[in-house]
């Protein structure tokens, strides 16, 4: 498994976002440079975002965004659904009859119970806990 680049990129825009007060709104273009995002791809990424009310479009010559919720309260799967929709590891999990092997498939039963604790982590981790961690994680290479 692994993340879309939008979700990869997604997570890391929000993240820089999170870490700007909820008023200031930020170019789109200072998250694109500072993150190393493509701008477009980002613009896509952030229009979903902002449809699921994660975060405000600001229009005009000093148009950005601006976060629309508390990030200690946006959880990293609010981030990936927004981006992708429902997060499930195959296509077997929400539909079983996507698979001729159905409901009796030992390995769907592994896939369900490991989709389960992955969407729980996402669930209780938000952008709050992440940019901790990036902050620690910046100041022990400071150090070294």
């Amino acid at each position: 498994m692994q993340f879309t680049k939008a979700e990869g990129y997604g997570v890391l825009g929000v993240m820089y976002l999170a870490t700007k007060k909820r008023a200031v709104i930020t170019p789109l273009s200072e998250i694109s440079e500072t993150e190393d995002i493509p701008e477009k791809f980002l613009a896509k990424i952030f229009q979903s975002l902002s449809r699921a009310g994660l975060v405000r479009s600001h229009r005009g010559v000093r148009g950005g965004f601006s976060f629309a919720k508390d990030p200690n309260k946006v959880s990293i799967k609010e981030v990936l659904e927004a981006i992708q929709g429902p997060y499930h590891l195959m296509r077997c999990i929400p539909d079983p009859e996507a698979c001729d092997k159905g409901y009796f498939c030992a390995l769907r039963e592994l896939l369900v119970v490991s989709e389960t604790r992955l969407v729980s982590a996402f669930e209780e981790y938000t952008l709050a806990d992440l940019n901790k961690w990036q902050k620690a994680k910046k100041s022990k290479k400071v150090k070294a």
